[in-house]
């Protein structure tokens, strides 16, 4: 693994929130930290309510994890353009966070300790 990145579990129990909506719960989220970036907590798929989230066509690159697809948040207010991201197939330094997502913070979308 590249020497700026790290993946653990996280501690505690972490949500996801958007639109009045609680998308996701989690006792098994994985936080990522690379170089002075802050963490970014990854949630497992199936602590996710994938019915509220829709595949855009956005795909970004990290040299270090790999290709990211990204989702839509779609609640009852809004369409969160790309809100969300997740490296289907990581590369193998960072495989564990196969199969989650992760979100971009904002006024609309909480990710948080709970």
């Amino acid at each position: 693994m590249a020497d700026h990145i790290r993946v653990r579990r996280a501690e505690g129990t972490w949500s996801i929130r958007s639109g009045g909506a609680i998308l996701g719960e989690s006792t098994e989220a994985l936080e990522l930290t690379e170089g002075d970036y802050p963490p970014v907590i990854y949630f497992p798929r199936g602590d996710i309510a994938m019915a509220m989230l829709d595949r855009s066509d956005k795909v970004t690159h990290c040299p270090h994890k790999g290709d990211a697809s990204h989702f839509h948040i779609v609640n009852r207010s809004a369409t969160l353009k790309n809100a969300a991201w997740s490296y289907e197939d990581p590369l193998k330094p960072v495989a564990a966070i196969k199969d989650h997502l992760a979100f971009y913070p904002s006024e609309d979308v909480t990710v948080e300790q709970i």
